[in-house]
């Protein structure tokens, strides 16, 4: 079975830094660590490894907290290694190695939600994992949301904010999701999205075998009168996408695919699967029919950017969901 660990190897390219965003983000950031008082390390405490010894045995020993507020951490992806954020109990330290210990709360133990799970959360945003069956946002008279179910539990955990969406996930996408807990944090994240986001990926089981290992699919995606996306190979008035592809494993009947979106347009690799003769498996709108787990096998596994505030990279991944895997064992 292929697995999608030996990708991370990739996405550690940190080509973004505060300075190349606008004046204003620049001035708002240092505005926030004037008034918090923190300092472009954020609220980390560092270390600097004196002999080797494997990560959880070397935190036990170094950092003064307790044996479980420290597996909590390290299992909420709290814990950075020469700035790589680490979550491998027995990750071999190396002396001279740096360690970072953030200090704020992740996986919030009093949060529990059928669909959608916290993944980390500070003062300016919240990340989450969306199950399939949820909206990011209210629409029509449909009243499940990811919104909504993180202002209930803002309300409930007495913190005086609400969540702004800066991104959206279809209702069957299961996957990473960020949103901003006040305007001025969703204004940055929204005016430079592109510029923020350096990694973002997905994971999709399509129907067929794909022929090519690799690739990229690029045109203008435009929605009709009956709001489905179609795509033209020149200009149709729509807006230029770009997706590259990468095919983890195959059988005569599937393929597990993960894409790296250049752009983010609206159905995008749903569009560019189906266009590509291999539609996304359980895609009732522009698939075959195909719809071995009765869902869309469409899953966002990974999620970096750069805070809009601390400037420092964040990194989010999840698993590739178990069904999906199954379907190639």
């Amino acid at each position: 079975m292929c697995v999608l660990s030996f990708q991370c190897a990739k996405l550690r390219k940190k080509s973004l830094i505060a300075a190349s965003f606008p004046d204003y983000f620049r001035t708002f950031a240092e505005l926030m660590r004037k008034y918090t008082g923190s300092n472009e390390q954020g609220d980390y405490s560092h270390y600097t490894v004196e002999e080797e010894a494997p990560l959880l045995e070397w935190l036990l020993k170094n950092v003064a907290q307790s044996r479980s507020k420290i597996k909590a951490t390290l299992q909420g992806r709290g814990i950075k290694v020469d700035g790589k954020t680490v979550s491998q109990f027995d990750f071999p330290l190396k002396k001279g190695m740096k360690v970072a210990v953030s200090n704020t709360k992740r996986n919030q133990q009093g949060f529990k939600n059928r669909y959608v799970k916290i993944v980390y959360e500070d003062r300016w945003l919240i990340v989450v994992e969306k199950a399939v069956g949820i909206l990011s946002m209210a629409a029509g008279h449909s009243t499940l949301n990811v919104k909504s179910v993180l202002d209930d539990y803002f309300k409930k955990s007495r913190q005086k904010c609400t969540a702004h969406v800066v991104h959206r996930l279809d209702r069957d996408t299961s996957g990473l999701m960020v949103y901003a807990k006040d305007m001025e944090t969703e204004q940055i994240l929204e005016h430079n999205w592109h510029d923020i986001v350096y990694d973002r990926r997905y994971v999709a089981v399509v129907s067929g075998e794909m022929e090519q290992d690799d690739g990229t699919i690029a045109n203008w995606l435009k929605d009709n009168k009956a709001y489905v996306t179609y795509s033209s190979p020149v200009d149709n008035g729509g807006k230029y996408a770009v997706t590259h592809f990468h095919v983890l494993d195959r059988t005569t009947e599937h393929s597990l695919v993960e894409y790296k979106l250049e752009t983010g347009r609206k159905n995008q690799i749903r569009v560019h699967s189906a266009d590509m003769g291999h539609p996304v498996c359980g895609d009732e709108k522009y698939g075959n029919g195909d719809d071995p787990l009765h869902r869309l096998c469409l899953h966002a596994w990974l999620l970096c950017f750069t805070h809009p505030v601390m400037g420092q990279p964040m990194e989010f991944e999840t698993p590739v969901p178990v069904a999906f895997r199954k379907l190639f064992k």
